[in-house]
């Protein structure tokens, strides 16, 4: 009778877990139906040949293709323009090791087609640092030593500049034109992500403490950016970087993303606010230095989602979806747009 019972319980709960991973499939499918036809994601990836390259596919990972294909070249984080017809982005030289912190400052400034065609350098090695597209997409912002400044592409000439008010990388100009985040020094905090108004030149803190890498929703009210919180346990206390959304005045702090095991870095927003790319990394930085991280997708949502067993962070936010990630490719620094784009012959 005993023996009956165990073959019973063994089968019940083989048979659960069966159905949980066909659930958790099942909803990963969904996912890459819903998002097939959504636009492009371009990103950086190590290419056969060894070289960083930058890739175009689809959200789901379909319709992979090379856009630049230089093997003289390590070409790292691209970004489309407002509009999608244009991808801005960092030319090393052959051998360059990309820089986590730093890769803004690396490089040559390159504009291409968003198929890939028509690259124009702006600049030598190291000009036009963090260069980031203004909404119109006609200007760029530049953190140098002297200020943020404002650079009208057609003339290359500074229309404007800004104090950098302790912000010392990955800077971004919000989709309506009022804001510039970044990472910077800010009330006694280094590695805080701030916000900058561009009328005042007033700066509050968005989220402190090993806090990096902002990036703007579309509703230039919230940032998408990575954070390690203090006093976790895992990692001999180190602990994980994840990701998170804050509100414009740092008030409301929320979850995304976490994965005990992986740091998340490379948060994007697709345009309408509704899905979320990042890369996973064991590495923390995000894996620049070597081929990247594994590069994911999920509903906004289903925020906040844990991944794997993750114990100590489930401790933390119990009250989690669980929604369905799915995997794009190996790479780093994706962004998006919905712009459709035309394959190259």
């Amino acid at each position: 009778m005993r023996a009956r019972y165990l073959t019973a319980l063994f089968f019940f709960i083989l048979g659960t877990m069966f159905s949980t991973e066909s659930s958790a499939s099942d909803d990963a499918a969904k996912l890459q139906e819903e998002i097939h036809h959504k636009g492009w994601i371009v990103y950086c990836s190590r290419a056969d040949n060894g070289t960083w390259d930058l890739f175009l596919c689809r959200p789901d990972g379909s319709d992979k293709r090379n856009l630049t294909n230089t093997a003289d070249f390590e070409e790292a984080a691209p970004r489309f323009s407002p509009d999608g017809k244009k991808i801005l982005y960092r030319r090393l030289d052959k051998g360059s090791t990309i820089n986590h912190d730093k890769w803004g400052f690396q490089g040559k400034l390159t504009i291409c087609n968003s198929d890939g065609s028509d690259p124009v350098e702006y600049g030598g090695e190291g000009e036009y640092p963090w260069a980031a597209w203004s909404p119109d997409g006609t200007q760029i912002a530049s953190l140098t030593v002297k200020g943020i400044q404002v650079i009208d592409l057609a003339t290359r000439k500074v229309v404007k500049e800004f104090p950098r008010k302790g912000i010392y990388q990955q800077l971004f100009w919000s989709p309506d034109g009022k804001w510039f985040c970044g990472t910077g020094n800010h009330g006694g905090e280094s590695w805080t992500v701030v916000r900058m108004n561009l009328e005042t030149g007033e700066v509050n803190a968005l989220r402190s403490f090993q806090t990096c890498t902002p990036d703007w929703y579309p509703d230039s009210e919230h940032v998408i950016l990575s954070s390690r919180p203090a006093g976790q346990p895992a990692n001999n206390g180190y602990g994980y970087t994840q990701l998170w959304e804050v509100d414009g005045e740092g008030k409301e702090q929320k979850l995304l993303y976490g994965e005990d095991g992986v740091h998340i870095y490379s948060g994007a927003v697709s345009p309408d606010g509704e899905y979320i790319l990042f890369s996973k990394c064991p590495d923390d930085g995000g894996g620049a230095e070597r081929s990247g991280g594994t590069i994911c997708l999920m509903r906004s949502a289903d925020a906040p989602t844990i991944g794997g067993p993750s114990p100590e962070l489930r401790k933390v936010h119990p009250d989690v979806k669980n929604g369905p990630v799915i995997e794009i490719d190996k790479g780093w620094e994706p962004h998006w747009t919905y712009q459709e784009i035309s394959v190259r012959p």
